[in-house]
């Protein structure tokens, strides 16, 4: 898999615009099959920064109903890259 196919965007929320401002933490929407050693390599690359800690989960889809029947999203990743704390990431 290629390092830019790794990450397919950053999450802005509430909730991690916090984590940025008080423990340089930014989360990201990755692939499935993604390892947290690529996602640390396209991290570094991508964003030319230092990563110290990369930590996922895998957001289950939520159930939504239809005219006829009750049909599940699909599910996602979610890394959350702690970086060193001389780096930073500027999304806007």
């Amino acid at each position: 898999m290629d390092l830019n196919d790794v990450i397919i965007k950053p999450l802005i929320t509430e909730k991690s615009t916090r984590q940025q401002q008080l423990g340089n933490t930014y989360s990201f929407r990755v692939r499935s099959e993604a390892t947290k050693p690529q996602i640390k390599q396209a991290v570094e690359k991508i964003y030319d920064v230092k990563v110290t800690d990369v930590r996922t989960l895998v957001r289950k889809g939520k159930p939504k109903r239809t005219r006829t029947r009750i049909v599940h999203t699909g599910e996602w990743k979610r890394a959350i890259v702690t970086l060193a704390e001389d780096s930073k990431i500027e999304l806007f």
